[in-house]
C-alpha cells in the first residue's frame, strides 16, 4: 500500500515520493520474512511492494538525470549565445 501512495506522494519532487519507497522497500523486505517465518499467505503483496518501490526509485532517478542534462543544455546553450553575441569587440583591419 505504501508502495503505491509513494507515486502520489510527490509533492516534494523526488523527495517525498523516494522516501515512501524507501519505505516501502524496507517494509515489503520485513513482511516477507516475516510471512515466510510464520507461514502465512501474502507474500505476493510483499513482493509487490518491492517491486513498485524499486521501480519508483529507478523512474525518480531518471527523472532527475534528464532534469539535469536538460538544465545543463539549457545552460551551456544560453551561456554560447551570450559569449558570442557581439560582446567582445571584433578587430579592426590596419592598413
Amino acid at each position: 500500500m505504501v508502495s503505491v501512495l509513494s507515486f502520489l506522494a510527490n509533492v516534494i519532487p523526488i523527495i517525498g515520493g523516494a522516501a515512501l519507497s524507501i519505505i516501502a522497500i524496507v517494509t515489503g523486505f520485513m513482511a516477507r520474512g516475516q510471512i515466510r517465518r510464520s507461514g502465512e499467505q501474502g507474500i505476493w503483496m510483499a513482493n509487490l511492494g518491492i517491486i513498485i518501490g524499486f521501480v519508483h526509485l529507478a523512474l525518480g532517478f531518471i527523472f532527475l538525470v534528464l532534469l539535469l542534462t536538460a538544465i545543463s543544455v539549457v545552460g551551456v546553450t544560453v551561456w554560447g549565445i551570450t559569449v558570442h553575441s557581439g560582446a567582445s569587440p571584433t578587430p579592426v583591419p590596419s592598413g
